[in-house]
This record gives C-alpha cells, sequence and structure tokens, in this order.
C-alpha cells in the first residue's frame, strides 16, 4: 500500500466505494459477511460512525466509515444530475438548477454536522426547519437540504446504513429537483424498493414514504417518528395525485409499486436468464451457472424460470459445480426456493436412473450432500429411500449368498409399503414420480434376490442360516424361531381375561425374550395389538420429557411395523413438553378411543432400566404413569420383559407391579432344540451325523443361543473343508468330533456372553463355582447359594454340576488365566 501512487490509490478508493454501493444494493449477504469480517458487531444497517472510539485502532472500520460518509455525499448530486435531464426530456419543462444546487449545498453541510457525531443534531435541525420558513429562497434549499441532511442522519443511526443513507439522500435531493413530477415517482419508486430489500420496512418508510414526497415529509417524519412519517407520505402522495393529476397520480403509484418489487432489475434479469436457457446448448449448461443472475444480484424479489432445470440439467454433466452453486443459493442469496427446487429434481433424477443393484447401494453416497431434513418437496420419501439404500447395502456385505437373498427381505418389503402410502397420496405428480421409482427399485431387487437364489442352490458350500447373537426378527429369520408355544397361548389367555394381570416375562440374558415378543403379533389374535418398546434406548433420555418423547415415537413405530398395520395419532407435543407423562395418559385414552375394540399389550423390553431413568431424575413419574395405566385404561395391558425377578429389584417396585404374573423363559425342549439344528430353515439338508446332534444337545443344554453360534461355526468349519477339497459337498456332514473341534471358537464368539454371565454373579456365587471346578464338594452352608444358581440355570438342583457344560469350560478357562 505504501508504494502505491496517490492516483492509483485515489481510483483503488473510488473502486471500494463502488463496490460498497453495489454490494449494498444488490449483494447484501456478501456485504454481510465483509461486515462481520470488519468488526464482529458490524451490520448493514449499523452506522459505522457509532464506532468511532475504535478507529484508532481498527483502520478498516475507519477507512469504511469514510467511504459511507461519501458516499451519501456524492450519489445524491450524481443522481440529479442524471434524472434532470431525463426530467426535462419527458416534461418538456425547464430544470430549476439554482434552488437545486442550493439544496444540495445544504445536503453537504447536513451530512458534514451528521458526521460529527449526534451531540447537536436535533438543535441544528430545528433551527434549519425554522429557517425554511424565514429565509430568502435559496437560504430555504439550504436550510431544507441541512435539515433533510441531518434528519436523515438520525433515521439511518436508528436502523440504516449505507443504503439508507444513500437511498434517503438521492431521494431527497431528486424531491426536491423534480418533486411532482413522474419521473420522480419513478426516480423514488427505484431507489425504494432497493432500499426496502436491503435495509427493511422501517428504514424505507421513514427515507421515502416520507422523505421521498416532501422534505420536511422526512425531516418531521423521522424526528416526529416512523408512524407519523408513514401517515405524513401517504397523504402527500394522495393530495400530489389529486393535484397533479389523476393520471401522474397512479403513473407515480404504479411506478413506486414497480420499485418496491424490484422490478426494474427484475426484467433486465429475465431476458438474461431467458438467453441463457434458449441461446446455451443442452449439455453446455453447466458453463452458465456461474453467469444466473442470482450471481449477481441476491435479493431478485420475483421468480425466475428456468434456474433450477439448469442446475439439473448441470448435475448430470459437473455435480460439483451443481452443488457449489445450490449452496451459494441457499447461504447467499433469497433464492432457497429454487436450491429446493433443483435439490428435489436432482434427487428424482437420481432416483430414477438406478438400473442395477449396485446403482441403489451408491444413492447413499450420492445424496449425502443434500441437507437434511430434506425439501419438503421430497417430504419423507427421499428419507424412506435413503434407509432402502442402506438396507440393500447391508444385504451385500452378508457373508453368505443365502444370507444376501434373506436380507433383501427388508428393502423390497419397505418399498411395497411405500407403494401402497403413494397411491393414498393427494398429489398425482409426486405419486407418478416416486410410484415409478418404487416399481423400478422392487423389480431390480426382485431380479437380484432370484439371482442370488439360485446361485446359491448351484454354490457346493452349505447355507450358512444360523444366526447368532441378535434376536430374531420375523422379517429375516422368518422359521428360525422355535418353540415357545405354552408362552404364547399362556399371554393370549392372560390378555384375555377380564382383569389382566401385569405380565412378567423373565429369564436369562440370551434365551429368546426379545425374540419372542417379535414374533408375538405373529402368533396372538387380531384383536391383541402388541407393542413393542425398548427401554434400553428410552433409558438414554436424561430428562422426563425426553422419556415420554421416546416412549410416544417408539409405540407408534411399532404400530406401524405389526402385519396388521395400525396408524396411532402423535401425541400432543406441546402437553407432552409441559407435563410429560400425563400427556401421555391423555394421548394412551385417545387411542383407545379410535381403536375401539382392540386390546393393546404395551411390551416394555429392558423394564429394570426405567431404575435407571428413576435414579437420574429423582423423580417416579414413569412408575406412577405405569399405575396409573394400569388402574385407569382397561384397554391397555403392560408385559414387562427382562432378565431379574421381581425379588431382586429395589423395594420401591412392589408398590407399583401389583397383582403381577411371572412368566419364566428357559431352555428350549429337547425336541424345540432338534428342530433348530436339524431344520432352522425349509428345505434346509441334514448335515449332521446323529451322534453330532447329540453333542449339541449335551453341550448347550438347548440354550438357544448356543445351539445357534455351535451350529453357525460347524457350517464355517464344513465350508472351510468343503474349499479345501478335505470334504465332497455332497456328503459332508458334521460328526461328533467337529463338535468337539469348534469348542474353542465358540467360546471365543461367545466371550462377551460368557463373561457378562460371570460379572452378574455375586462374589460369594464366584466362590462356590470356583470350589466345584476345582473338585470341592458344596456344604450344608452354600444350599442357598445352591438354590440361587439353580433359579438362574447355572447349576443343577443337587448343586454338584453345571446345567450347561459350555459355561463349566469358559470358566474353567477363565480361572486358568487368572
Amino acid at each position: 500500500m505504501s508504494n502505491m501512487s496517490p492516483t492509483s490509490g485515489f481510483w483503488n478508493y473510488v473502486a471500494e466505494c463502488v463496490r460498497l454501493l453495489y454490494w449494498s444494493y444488490f449483494k447484501p449477504f456478501t456485504f454481510e459477511r465483509w461486515l462481520r469480517d470488519l468488526h464482529p458487531e458490524l451490520k448493514p444497517g449499523h452506522n459505522p460512525f457509532d464506532k468511532r472510539a475504535e478507529f484508532r485502532t481498527n483502520p478498516r472500520l475507519r477507512r469504511y466509515a469514510g467511504q459511507v460518509w461519501w458516499l451519501t455525499v456524492v450519489v445524491p448530486v450524481v443522481a440529479v444530475l442524471l434524472v434532470a435531464p431525463v426530467y426535462i426530456l419527458v416534461s418538456g419543462k425547464s430544470f430549476n438548477w439554482f434552488i437545486s444546487c442550493f439544496f444540495l449545498v445544504g445536503w453537504f453541510i447536513g451530512r458534514v454536522v451528521d458526521r460529527g457525531g449526534n451531540k447537536n443534531r436535533l438543535v441544528i435541525f430545528l433551527v434549519a426547519t425554522v429557517s425554511i420558513f424565514l429565509a430568502p429562497q435559496f437560504l430555504s434549499s439550504v436550510a431544507g437540504g441541512v435539515a433533510v441532511s441531518v434528519a436523515g442522519g438520525v433515521a439511518v443511526s436508528m436502523a440504516g446504513g449505507v443504503a439508507g443513507r444513500v437511498a434517503g439522500g438521492v431521494a431527497a435531493s431528486v424531491a426536491v429537483s423534480v418533486a411532482g413530477s413522474v419521473v420522480f415517482g419513478v426516480a423514488v419508486g427505484v431507489v425504494g424498493g432497493v432500499a426496502r430489500s436491503v435495509t427493511g420496512s422501517a428504514v424505507f418508510s421513514a427515507a421515502f414514504n416520507v422523505a421521498g414526497n416532501a422534505a420536511f415529509g422526512v425531516a418531521f417524519g423521522v424526528v416526529g417518528g416512523v408512524a407519523f412519517g408513514v401517515a405524513f407520505g401517504v397523504v402527500v402522495s394522495v393530495a400530489g395525485g389529486v393535484a397533479v393529476g389523476v393520471a401522474v397520480g397512479v403513473a407515480g403509484g404504479v411506478a413506486w409499486i414497480f420499485g418496491v418489487l424490484r422490478v426494474y432489475f427484475w426484467l433486465p434479469e429475465l431476458l438474461w436468464i431467458l438467453t441463457l436457457f434458449l441461446l446455451s446448448p443442452n449439455g453446455k449448461r453447466v458453463n452458465c451457472l456461474r453467469y444466473l443472475p442470482p450471481r449477481f444480484d441476491e435479493l431478485i424479489i420475483l421468480p425466475l424460470p428456468f434456474m433450477d432445470v439448469m442446475i439439473l440439467e448441470a448435475y448430470r454433466k459437473n455435480p460439483a459445480a451443481a452443488r457449489e452453486t445450490i449452496n451459494y443459493l441457499i447461504t447467499s442469496t433469497n433464492q432457497q426456493k429454487v436450491a429446493a427446487q433443483a435439490i428435489s429434481g436432482i434427487a428424482v433424477d437420481i432416483l430414477n436412473r438406478c438400473q442395477r443393484l449396485s446403482d441403489i447401494v451408491e444413492i447413499a453416497n450420492q445424496l449425502a450432500w443434500m441437507p437434511s431434513p430434506p425439501p419438503k418437496e421430497l417430504g419423507i420419501v427421499l428419507t424412506q429411500f435413503l434407509e432402502i439404500s442402506q438396507n440393500v447395502r447391508a444385504s451385500e456385505e452378508a457373508t453368505s449368498l443365502y444370507r444376501r437373498y434373506e436380507l433383501l427381505n427388508i428393502p423390497m418389503n419397505a418399498l411395497r409399503q411405500l407403494g401402497q402410502s403413494l397411491a393414498l397420496t393427494t398429489d398425482a405428480r409426486f405419486a407418478v414420480s416416486f410410484g415409478n421409482t418404487t416399481q423400478s427399485w422392487l423389480t431390480i431387487l426382485e431380479t437380484a434376490q432370484r439371482t442370488l437364489n439360485e446361485q446359491a442352490q448351484r454354490s457346493q458350500e452349505i447355507r450358512q442360516v444360523y444366526i447368532a447373537g441378535n434376536s430374531l426378527d420375523p422379517e429375516t429369520a422368518r422359521n428360525r424361531f422355535k418353540g415357545r408355544i405354552d408362552i404364547f397361548r399362556e399371554i393370549e389367555s392372560l390378555t384375555l381375561s377380564e382383569q389382566p394381570p401385569v405380565l412378567l416375562l423373565y429369564g436369562g440374558r440370551r434365551t429368546g425374550k426379545t425374540s419372542a415378543l417379535k414374533y408375538l403379533p405373529y402368533r396372538v389374535q387380531a384383536n391383541i395389538v402388541p407393542l413393542l418398546v425398548d427401554l434400553q434406548g428410552a433409558a438414554s433420555a436424561t430428562t422426563l420429557k425426553g422419556l415420554a418423547e421416546n416412549l410416544a415415537q417408539q409405540i407408534i413405530e411399532a404400530a406401524r411395523r405389526l402385519p396388521r398395520k395400525v396408524f396411532l395419532p402423535n401425541p400432543d407435543t406441546n402437553k407432552l413438553a409441559e407435563d410429560p407423562f400425563p400427556a401421555l395418559q391423555t394421548w394412551f385414552a385417545e387411542i383407545e378411543r379410535s381403536n375401539s375394540g382392540k386390546q393393546f399389550l404395551l411390551c416394555l423390553d429392558e423394564y429394570e432400566r426405567l431404575g435407571e431413568v428413576v435414579k437420574a431424575t429423582s423423580s417416579r413419574a414413569p412408575l406412577n404413569f405405569i399405575r396409573n395405566l394400569l388402574q385407569h385404561q382397561r384397554k391397555w395391558i403392560l408385559l414387562f420383559s427382562g432378565s431379574q425377578e421381581l425379588s431382586e429389584l429395589d423395594d420401591y417396585w412392589s408398590d407399583y407391579l401389583i397383582n403381577t404374573r411371572a412368566l419364566r423363559m428357559t431352555y428350549l425342549q429337547e425336541s424345540e432344540a432338534r428342530d433348530l439344528i436339524q431344520q432352522p430353515v425349509e428345505n434346509f439338508s441334514n448335515i449332521y451325523e446323529p451322534t453330532a446332534v447329540d453333542e449339541i444337545i449335551q453341550l448347550t443344554r438347548c440354550q438357544p443361543y448356543l445351539v445357534q453360534l455351535v451350529c453357525y461355526e460347524l457350517v464355517e468349519l464344513l465350508n472351510r473343508d468343503i474349499r479345501r477339497n478335505r470334504r465332497d459337498a455332497d456328503t459332508a456332514k458334521a460328526t461328533a468330533q467337529d463338535v468337539k473341534e469348534v469348542i474353542p471358537v465358540v467360546l471365543e464368539r461367545g466371550d462377551q456372553y460368557f463373561r457378562e454371565l460371570w460379572k452378574s454373579l455375586a462374589e460369594s456365587d464366584r466362590s462356590l463355582l470356583r470350589r466345584i471346578i476345582h473338585g470341592e464338594t458344596p456344604t450344608q452352608q452354600d444350599k442357598g447359594v445352591i438354590r440361587k444358581l439353580t433359579r438362574k440355570e447355572i447349576l443343577t438342583p443337587e448343586g454338584n454340576a453345571f446345567q450347561v457344560p459350555l459355561v463349566q469350560k469358559y470358566i474353567e478357562q477363565l480361572l486358568e488365566e487368572e
């Protein structure tokens, strides 16, 4: 900067002033970001001279304030010089340069006074106003300029910045110079439209509705208040229309409206976008994105056509350029609607272009850049398509062909449900567009599933159909869930009794409690509506409001997942926020009324987690809600599911769970376990020697998780041998020796289950198990511990042996490592 010549420094200063003027009118978002970098508290509507105390430490702020002052001084003069010739040509009248020049001198004096601060503004303004009436004509013009300039400074201090100051000066100067003419109406309309767009209605009302019609209107409007100024401006406008002529008044009004709507700028922008769209070839429109009107004018009030179409076409050639344009429209213009339309068009186009399974898998990556939540034009449909894409990806990552085949059922069912919901929508265009996509995707998945099934049947390897770990889902696990008929029958009979008790389904970890609850809707009568709620997730809430919202959301989703879908109303969110559980009670009553003839079975899985909520919130409101539900909501029945009996819970639980019927979930019957081993799914070939099945039964004691885990590892062992040509694929069968061979792998894979079981025991329990493993015989004093470990299905009633040999082998291994 020090090497710059005075001439180049001057023109650089002028260029900066012009840029500020351009930004303030056409690029206010860019202007605001620039000001934030200049000073964190500075905004376009602020008077920079209010921060004159910081000029010494912030030279950029001082330079900006000086540039604002020069703009407010010079631009009105330039405006008069430009308008005057047009006025002479249009009206055929002479222009009073004498009065105009003296007014502009007064305007300059007022700006000098305004730059000095607010201290003497009001006194100078009053003196100048009185002088208008008492002084000769040329002095009145000077005084009028001073009054308007000073009053404008007050207005800008309250609500205006660069745009307010410059627009006020232009309007007032033109008002005095060519007041009453159509040209004046156009001039004020243009400037007023810009100012209103940039600075807001307060600045516009003060500077134009008042000052634009008469200098006195500005002065008294600002000093007397914005409301008075607006009223005064309207009166003068109407009076001027009558005095000069109705035609002129109407023309002035139309010009004013056009200015507010920025039609003067919109018309050339419309021609420009039409030129870009019509003259640019389809494949070359990506090059036109940098020349779209919003790149130059961030405040386009009226809509412009074809912009979303051009962005969509550009996305196919250059996605990065299209995304940058959309981001610019969202963050730096008022064209968010255009951006939303472009995003919607791109999303639909990408979804429709899927031709293969791999295309569907990549959808989530291709649309990851889109904002969340998506534009309302897409509703929740885009989210559903993304979830379907993620489910397809999960199926592709499965370890076996048959598992991939099964997992495709989830996205296929989701597509069928989506197609049904689209058929009910009232928006025909929306339904057709996404309906075609839904059908196209479903065809792709059905073809892929048939191909996977054929490949699995041709494969020499044994199908891996066993699932060890997660609870079984009816959508994918199908017939793998075995037995538990007695549990389902008892739940159904107790639910249909006149006074149903609270049901408590308890048992050890991974005995199939959650799986049974997921299969419950398929095993009970149609008038019973099981609603599964996972309290392990709900208990993560740290407030009662959060818990209530989570419960409500899970209940709604559970009802929609039922084989016979039930669509529940949403609870009142305001009431839920004010007093959560009374709001839930009201909501439950509403559900009852809208579903007459139904019995709702609310299944609370991992119910012990409610104790964590009671502790975290120091409130028993959730338990009071449960008791109220039991006493007053006759159509609602509660089923608690967990690994603990009531006797193991804190004492306060007994006050809330009255009339409880316990249902124990234990190991499978031997016949059920054999069915799970030999026929986990339909058409599964027998891959076991009879001795191998007996060995599995003996090792696992028919514990369902351990049965699945051992069988899974046996299939893996057989397939490894088939790949290595150690066994013939047609005759390969697991033997008892194979079962023994996979025991170390089973202990390693099931480490979490075994370790959790060991840590859940008290020290006295573990001490007894150590002694038994070391060959000691339990004593009379151990009877209480033996009874406890027998209930937990760890020891036999005699107390001298483990019920599950695999558990014994794990504890033996654990003790060896200690």
